[in-house]
């Protein structure tokens, strides 16, 4: 059974509060406009798992200190404009119930918003002299980028591999997670070696991340009804490559075939689900999950036990046992 997210934040939840106000703080700006839309995004920050990695990271590998504060800062900001862009490349005007910043504001300030934000996040590096930190979180959001375009170049020809999809994930979601546990054991001063296994600990937690929401899009796990959202938006995830790869060439093309013109049919995609589903695709899924998730496990056995350890192994089964 999943601890609550209140137990799983205990160990840190008086230096979350802390950096609540800090990260406030870095939002700030003389400009009423701006002022105005940073209130906003803080008040929409939703469980603070990303930051929940960094600080319970840190205190596992020897302590928080004022750097896990911009530490978390910077990957909240960086992240925050990306999210911003995001919604901007995608016409999404909804991000988890709330309205996107394109949608109150349009594009055009949406952009700015973005880039402010970034340059928000390398001048509190700068000025602070955190160049280990923000290096590991410029990493992370080169290959966020480079993933999503990936991805869009893989998607238009429907030709992805098993190798190209764990590329792909490993960048555009991976890397964010991997980037919030180096920076945590970055800035408890850890070795170059905890650093390194704890970012492989991130990478991994952020691969079974993203599996399970693949699963999640099959109604895997008894959570009622298939999505099938990424099939309607021609995505080729997990249990499809799986099952492209162990069927023949008729059924192959006929898989393809769905995917490219029935996608916004939903009898069509159903049966699709329903195909890769007696064809083992979502079993198969499963086992791969779980393999990402005992790999990132043993990546903490490295590191000497304590309640925030603890904290982070049960961080890890409440966004894997997650049901949406």
């Amino acid at each position: 059974m999943s601890s609550s997210i209140d137990q799983i934040k205990s160990p840190v939840s008086a230096e979350l509060e802390a950096f609540e106000l800090k990260f406030r703080h870095a939002m700030k700006s003389n400009v009423a406009l701006l002022d105005t839309i940073m209130t906003y995004i803080v008040k929409r920050k939703g469980k603070q798992i990303r930051p929940l990695f960094v600080f319970l990271t840190a205190k596992a590998c020897g302590g928080v200190t004022e750097s896990t504060y911009r530490g978390a800062s910077l990957v909240e900001l960086l992240h925050t404009a990306t999210l911003v862009h995001d919604d901007v490349v995608d016409d999404a005007y909804e991000r988890r119930g709330f309205f996107s910043i394109n949608a109150l504001w349009k594009n055009k300030i949406a952009v700015l918003v973005g880039d402010y934000l970034l340059s928000k996040g390398l001048l509190l590096s700068l000025e602070n002299d955190e160049f280990k930190i923000l290096k590991i979180v410029s990493t992370a959001v080169r290959e966020m980028s480079e993933g999503e375009l990936l991805q869009i170049e893989k998607t238009r020809r429907l030709n992805i591999t098993e190798e190209v999809y764990f590329d792909i994930i490993r960048k555009k979601t991976a890397s964010l997670i991997a980037s919030c546990c180096s920076v945590g054991a970055a800035s408890a001063h850890g070795s170059d070696e905890i650093i390194e296994k704890m970012r492989l600990f991130g990478e991994k937690i952020g691969i079974a991340f993203q599996i399970k929401d693949d699963l999640l899009d099959y109604g895997a796990d008894d959570i009622g009804k298939p999505k099938g959202i990424d099939i309607k938006e021609k995505k080729l995830t997990l249990p499809i490559i799986y099952t492209l790869s162990t069927t023949d060439e008729k059924i192959r093309k006929k898989i393809i075939n769905t995917i490219k013109k029935d996608h916004d049919k939903k009898e069509k995609v159903n049966e699709l689900i329903a195909f890769v589903n007696s064809h083992g695709g979502i079993e198969y899924t499963k086992k791969v999950m779980q393999s990402y998730i005992q790999e990132a496990l043993a990546c903490l056995t490295t590191i000497p036990d304590s309640h925030s350890k603890q904290a982070l192994i049960q961080l890890v089964h409440y966004i894997i046992d997650r049901n949406k």
